[in-house]
C-alpha cells in the first residue's frame, strides 16, 4: 500500500533556475499541509462533495467508474455531467447526448434518479475568453457557491475538460471553490516533462491548456503513464458481475458490445484498462495513491499542480470489486 508524498518535482525541470522562487516557496511550507490537502475529505465525517464529468459513451471504464463512485456513501454526488469526444471515430456529431443517455440509463438501472445530469457541451472551447457554456458548466459555476464556506467543490473530469474550464470561464471568482481531478495526458515523473497528445487531452486541446494556466486552481491529476497499470480482465469482471441482473448485467453488456478502435490486439476484449476506475479509486481511497509536486509545462504558466505518479494496483482492485458486491 502507497503512502501519501508529496515531493516537489522541479530540480530536472528545464526551467527550473527561472522558477526558483516558486520552489523556496514550497520548502518553506510544512510538510504536513501537504499531506493534510489531498486527505482533507478523509479528516472528517461529511461526504465529499462531487461532480463527475465523464465521456460516457466513448468507452467503457467510464461506466465502472461511475458505478464505483455512486457506491460509495463518502461521496456526495451532487451532479453527473455529460462530456464530449468529438475525435473518436465511433462518435457522432452529438457525442454528448451518447454520453448523456448512458448517464440516464447508469442512475435509473441503480435507483439513484434524484442524481441531476446537466448536459454539458457538445464543442470543444474556441479560445481562451469564450467559454462554451452548457447547463453542465451553468451548474458547476451554481454548485460551487452554494457550498459552505469551509467546503471546496471537488470536480472529476474522466474525458475532456470542457465543461469545467467553461465554468471557469464563465465566472473567475469559483477557482478558489474548486478542487479539480483530471484525467489526462502522459508524463514523465523523472524529466517532469508532459506529453498532451492522450485522448481525453486531444479532445479539447485548448482547455487543456487554459486548466493548466489557471492560477490558484487545485488541480490533481491522474495521468494516462499511472492510470494504465490498472487492468480488469474480463474473467475476473464475469466471476463478480455475470447473471447479476440490473447494472451489473449492463457493464457486462457494455464490456462485450463496445468495439475498440485504437487496437487490433486481444481481439477477444479479454483485458480492459481502467483509466477511469484509477481515478475514482485514489479519490476514494488515498492510501493507495502516491502524489507528486510538479511545475506545469514549461510553455504554459509555470505553477503547482499535483500528479499521481503510483498506484496500488492490487489494492485498487480488490476494493472496487468490494464496494460494487454490497450493490
Amino acid at each position: 500500500m502507497q503512502k501519501k508524498n508529496n515531493k516537489l518535482r522541479t530540480c530536472k525541470n528545464p526551467n527550473f533556475r527561472n522558477h526558483i522562487h516558486i520552489a523556496l516557496l514550497q520548502f518553506i511550507i510544512p510538510v504536513f499541509l501537504f499531506v493534510y490537502i489531498p486527505v482533507e475529505a478523509q479528516a472528517n465525517d461529511r461526504p465529499l462533495p462531487i461532480i463527475i464529468d465523464a465521456d460516457t459513451a466513448n468507452e467503457v471504464d467510464d461506466l465502472y467508474a461511475i458505478v464505483r463512485a455512486i457506491a460509495d456513501p463518502k461521496f456526495n454526488i451532487l451532479g453527473i455531467t455529460s462530456a464530449q469526444f468529438h475525435t473518436s471515430p465511433l462518435a457522432t456529431d452529438s457525442s454528448v447526448y451518447e454520453s448523456q443517455r448512458i448517464n440516464e440509463r447508469i442512475l435509473k438501472l441503480m435507483g439513484q434518479d434524484a442524481i441531476p445530469l446537466p448536459l454539458g457541451s457538445n464543442v470543444p472551447i474556441k479560445n481562451s475568453a469564450e467559454p462554451a457554456s452548457s447547463p453542465a458548466s451553468n451548474f458547476i459555476v451554481d454548485r460551487a457557491h452554494k457550498l459552505p464556506a469551509d467546503q471546496k467543490l471537488n470536480v472529476v473530469v474522466l474525458g475532456s475538460c470542457t465543461n469545467i474550464v467553461s465554468a471557469i470561464l464563465e465566472d473567475p471568482s469559483i477557482i478558489s471553490k474548486l478542487k479539480v481531478h483530471y484525467l489526462g495526458f502522459w508524463h514523465d515523473v523523472e524529466t517532469n516533462t508532459y506529453n498532451k497528445k492522450e485522448f481525453n487531452s486531444g479532445n479539447d486541446p485548448k482547455a487543456v491548456e487554459i486548466l493548466l494556466n489557471t492560477k490558484g486552481l487545485d488541480l490533481t491529476v491522474m495521468t494516462a503513464t499511472t492510470s494504465q497499470h490498472l487492468v480488469f480482465t474480463k474473467t475476473e469482471v464475469d466471476a463478480n458481475l455475470k447473471n447479476r441482473g440490473g447494472i451489473a448485467d449492463y457493464l457486462i453488456n457494455r464490456w462485450e458490445t463496445y468495439e475498440r478502435w485504437w487496437t487490433k490486439e486481444d481481439p477477444e476484449k479479454s483485458s480492459w484498462i481502467m483509466w477511469d476506475v484509477a481515478i475514482i479509486e485514489a479519490l476514494a481511497r488515498p492510501e493507495f495513491s502516491k502524489t507528486e509536486t510538479f511545475l506545469t509545462p514549461k510553455e504554459n504558466a509555470q505553477r503547482l499542480i499535483n500528479i499521481h505518479t503510483k498506484i496500488d494496483v492490487e489494492n485498487m482492485k480488490t476494493d472496487f470489486w468490494q464496494s460494487l458486491n454490497k450493490l
